[in-house]
């Protein structure tokens, strides 16, 4: 009989732990609490430069015309903390969001992943580090960073971590 308490005590406490984790993770505080942030040694009017120059520079990665989605700052106060920025990826028809934001440690921006939207069409999206199995997230986040990241530190003069 003792052993049925235990058992049952110990069932008991595990499903209250995942159902803490489980919870924890699906609804994770914060806009942004899955995105994959990149933390670069600039303030954030260079960063923005730099990837406005990319883009210039890398018409192939600028979104088509028909989404139409802008880069730059939501009007207040809906998003005006982040800097937001797409990308497109013509070979896979795929949009890409980003967001920039100034740190409070001078000249420290994050420049974040977001997330991947399948084709044109919005509301395809799913979010790094959450919608993807490991194996595809790591795909997305190397592409990202070779296809842009890597660019745009170049452009810079500085890594980022």
């Amino acid at each position: 009989m003792e052993n049925k308490k235990v058992i049952i005590i110990s069932i008991i406490a595990i499903l209250i732990v995942g159902g803490v984790f489980w919870f924890g993770y699906n609804f994770a505080p914060g806009s942004y609490p899955y995105a994959e942030e990149y933390t670069f040694n600039v303030n954030e009017p260079d960063l923005i430069s730099a990837v406005e120059f990319f883009k210039a520079e890398n018409i192939k990665y600028c979104q088509p015309l028909q989404v139409q989605l802008k880069d730059g700052r939501g009007d207040p106060p809906d998003n005006n903390h982040w800097y937001h920025v797409y990308f497109y990826f013509p070979e896979e028809n795929k949009i890409i969001k980003t967001w920039i934001q100034e740190q409070f440690e001078k000249n420290k921006t994050i420049f974040a992943f977001v997330a991947v939207n399948e084709g044109l069409t919005l509301g395809h999206w799913k979010y790094i580090n959450k919608d993807f199995s490991d194996s595809e997230n790591e795909a997305q986040k190397k592409k990202f960073e070779e296809r842009i990241l890597k660019k745009i530190e170049a452009k810079l003069g500085v890594k980022y971590n």
